[in-house]
């Protein structure tokens, strides 16, 4: 049974069990129980979030999880400072201070057992948020489809779908996902139509005479027979064809940027220059910049996007009533971020009233945090899923892979 009297069949949290804190590592109850019993639950605190490094030596990172850390806390005793949703962060800044991505301050007892799971929304949504955004820059100006929710658990299938969206996949392919985004969901036909109908152009007919006139008309190639023939077949028997996809197996591509361009020779020699190519399978950022070049027209991320490595986040005190603390390998006290608008550079200052200069460009910087809570209570409108992928858009267009 779960906490709200139903059966519970999947092994996942409820909403309410994350927000009792249920989900929460057992320290932070044993510190609470400590607190308790020693007369301290008053004691005030400042926390900042950053991040140590990012992985694989990534330069940027697109924070994201936000909205969910926000809901978290929201209705607690505390302020939250921190980056907007959708923005684009290094890990240090130019003078070597980790970047304080999110500022909490309050009765450490107000938050204690909530951070396991403030951590784990951030850490994982930006992680797969910067994977899609590296995918979308290797991929220019082709777009770029999340594909890759069959490879996660489905209870966080809305999550990745969102997170996708934010760093810059064009579309989606679950249904839960597509509606949380507001945006029709994406996709074509899996092998197993083909198997089932027994013939891939008998195939390709019945989804063509079937399924509404609103779904593009993009054929599978690559389930029985050599990708050239099946293409060339496909766009004979389907009038309105779109695009072909090739999703063939690492086991029989060989050369995949040169199977690309066969077909492409292929359907242009027969005239069918409008059919575009499509490409899934194992996809990263590294190959998709090849196999544009070959001609393929757009991409279906999948496994690179959703198994994104998670971006190490961590929670710590800087400051314990108004005095700057700090364990060993952080930096203390209470911390203003401030940033380039040019190349976004970002600096720190210990005063509010201290603006940075930037190092590199010489442009005064602005403040870059906004306050989000005020003792539990948002502070502005939430920002609409739209304004935080145009946000995370903007930047990107200036970061540097």
């Amino acid at each position: 049974m779960d906490r709200q009297g139903g059966e519970k069949r999947f092994f996942t949290a409820s909403d309410r069990e994350i927000l009792e804190g249920r989900t929460t590592d057992v320290y932070f109850e044993r510190t609470m129980e400590v607190l308790r019993a020693k007369g301290m639950l008053d004691v005030r605190a400042v926390a900042e979030l950053t991040v140590a490094r990012l992985p694989r030596d990534w330069r940027w990172g697109v924070f994201c999880g936000l909205e969910e850390a926000v809901r978290l806390l929201e209705g607690k005793p505390v302020d939250l400072w921190g980056l907007p949703e959708g923005t684009v962060f290094p890990n240090r800044t130019q003078s070597g201070v980790p970047v304080p991505l999110l500022t909490l301050e309050g009765a450490y007892s107000a938050y204690c057992i909530h951070e396991t799971a403030m951590l784990g929304f951030l850490c994982h949504s930006t992680g797969v948020a910067t994977m899609a955004a590296r995918c979308r820059k290797a991929a220019h100006d082709r777009p770029v489809i999340a594909f890759g929710v069959r490879r996660a658990h489905p209870a966080i299938a809305p999550m990745l779908d969102r997170s996708s969206y934010i760093g810059g996949c064009d579309g989606v392919s679950s249904l839960l996902g597509a509606e949380l985004i507001g945006r029709a969901p994406d996709g074509t036909m899996p092998h197993a139509l083909i198997v089932m109908m027994g013939d891939p152009i008998a195939a390709f007919k019945a989804f063509d005479e079937t399924v509404g006139p609103e779904v593009p008309r993009i054929a599978l190639i690559d389930t029985y027979s050599d990708e050239k023939a099946e293409a060339v077949a496909a766009a004979e028997a389907v009038k309105n064809l779109a695009a072909v996809r090739l999703d063939t197996p690492s086991s029989r591509r060989g050369n995949f940027p040169q199977l690309v361009r066969e077909v492409r020779w292929e359907l242009d020699l027969r005239g069918f220059r409008h059919v575009k190519i499509f490409l899934s399978g194992g996809l990263d950022e590294t190959t998709i910049p090849v196999l544009a070049a070959a001609g393929a027209d757009g991409f279906g991320v999948g496994t690179t996007i959703t198994s994104a490595p998670t971006v190490d986040f961590a929670l710590d005190i800087v400051e314990r009533d108004g005095r700057p603390v700090a364990k060993r390998g952080k930096f203390g006290g209470r911390k203003h971020l401030y940033r380039c608008p040019d190349c976004l550079s970002y600096e720190v200052t210990t005063s509010p009233d201290e603006v940075p200069c930037c190092l590199g460009c010489g442009r005064e910087m602005v403040r870059a945090e906004v306050k989000l809570l005020d003792q539990g209570r948002r502070v502005g409108p939430v920002p609409s899923l739209e304004e935080v992928r145009s946000r995370a858009r903007e930047q990107l267009a200036k970061a540097v892979i």
